[in-house]
C-alpha cells in the first residue's frame, strides 16, 4: 500500500527527511512514531500528497504521489488532529457532504453515511449539530468521515490527542473492529507509546529523516533485554551487591540488565545469600516503547510536546 524509496524534502538548507524507504502491506496497522523534527509529519505530507517530494519516489495504494495525486487522494482517507466537520452542520449531513465530494451519488453518500453511523455508535448523536458533541464522539465522527469514500489507506495522525483515557480505549477499540471489518490499512500517528504498543503490529521510528527501527513492538522491547531491581536495608549493603553481581548502584538499590529477567533472579538471590548480602526485596521490569525509544533517539517522544 505505501513504498517509497530514497524519499527525500528539503526546506532551504534543512534536510527534513533524508532517503527513507518504507514498504507498508495491505491490512497493516502500523505506528510511525518519531520526535519533534524527526521528519514524521514531512513524511506523512508527502504521502498524502499535500507537498512534493525534493526527490526520490512514494507510491501510495499504487500510484505515484507526483503524477497521480488524484488516484491517490481518492484511495486514502486522512484524519488529523483538529476536527473536521463543521461545528454548527449536522454529523449525518457533513458525512453525505463529504462522500459527495468524493464523487458518490446522493443515495450511494446516505446509505454510506448510515453504515458508518452505525458501526461506529454514532446512532443516537447523528443527527444533532456537531458543536453539541463530546470530544469523543466527534473524533468518531471525523473518523467516519475519513472513511466515508471506503478508502483503501487511511492515516490517522495523533486520534487520540485531547481524548480522556475512556474516550481513547473506545476509540482505539473502534480502529480494531473497522479493520477487521473492512480490512483497511492503517498508519498511525501518535504520543501515546502504550496506543502504539497495543494497536500497531509494527512500530517505524523515524529520527533525522530516516528509519531507524522497523519491527513488532515486542521485537523492539525485547531486544533491549528485561532489569532486575534488588532492594537493601542499607547503601552498603547495596554497595557490596554491586561487588558481587555487577549493575548500577541508586542509594539501597541495585539495578541488573538481564536478557530473561524472572531467569537470573533466583541465581542473584543465590549467590549473595552464599556470600552474606541479605536481599530484602526483587523485582523484574521489561522494557516499555518508552525505553525503546529513548535508547534509540536519546530523546522522549513526548519531549517538547505541547497538549
Amino acid at each position: 500500500m505505501i513504498q517509497t524509496r530514497n524519499l527525500t524534502r528539503h526546506f532551504g538548507d534543512v534536510r527534513a527527511v533524508e532517503g527513507l524507504d518504507l514498504d507498508v502491506g495491505a491490512g497493516e496497522l502500523v505506528a510511525l512514531l518519531g520526535p519533534n523534527g524527526a521528519g514524521k509529519s514531512t513524511t506523512l505530507r508527502m504521502l498524502t500528497t499535500l507537498i512534493a517530494p525534493t526527490s526520490g519516489t512514494a507510491r501510495v495504494a499504487g500510484h505515484d504521489v507526483v503524477t497521480d495525486r488524484a488516484a491517490v487522494r481518492r484511495s486514502i482517507g486522512y484524519i488529523g488532529q483538529g476536527n473536521g466537520a463543521g461545528h454548527t452542520q449536522r454529523g449525518r449531513d457533513e458525512l453525505v457532504t463529504q462522500g459527495r465530494a468524493y464523487g458518490m451519488s446522493r443515495a450511494a453518500a446516505r446509505s454510506r453515511a448510515a453504515e458508518l453511523i452505525e458501526s461506529l455508535d454514532l446512532g443516537p448523536v447523528a443527527d444533532r449539530r456537531v458543536s453539541t458533541l463530546s470530544g469523543g464522539q466527534r473524533r468518531r465522527l471525523d473518523i467516519a468521515m475519513g472513511l466515508i469514500h471506503a478508502p483503501r489507506l487511511l492515516f490517522l495522525d495523533e486520534p487520540s490527542t485531547g481524548l480522556d483515557p475512556q474516550n481513547r480505549a473506545n476509540l482505539q477499540e473502534h480502529i480494531r473492529a473497522l479493520r477487521e471489518r473492512h480490512a483497511t490499512t492503517v498508519v498511525l500517528t501518535t504520543h501515546y507509546l502504550d496506543e502504539a504498543d497495543s494497536m500497531a503490529e509494527r512500530v517505524i521510528v523515524v529520527d533525522h529523516g530516516r528509519v531507524i527501527a522497523d519491527a513488532p513492538p515486542a521485537r523492539l522491547k525485547a531486544a533491549l533485554g528485561d532489569r532486575v531491581t534488588l532492594g537493601f536495608a542499607s547503601a552498603p549493603e547495596a554497595a557490596s551487591a554491586v561487588a558481587l553481581v555487577g549493575g548500577v548502584l541508586d542509594g539501597t538499590r541495585v539495578s541488573v540488565p538481564a536478557e530473561d529477567g524472572p531467569a537470573l533472579v533466583p541465581a542473584l538471590l543465590r549467590d549473595l545469600d552464599l556470600a552474606g548480602v541479605k536481599v530484602a526485596s526483587a523485582a523484574v521490569s521489561q522494557p516499555t516503547l518508552d525505553d525503546v525509544f529513548l535508547s534509540l533517539t536519546g530523546r522522549s517522544l513526548r519531549e517538547g510536546v505541547t497538549a
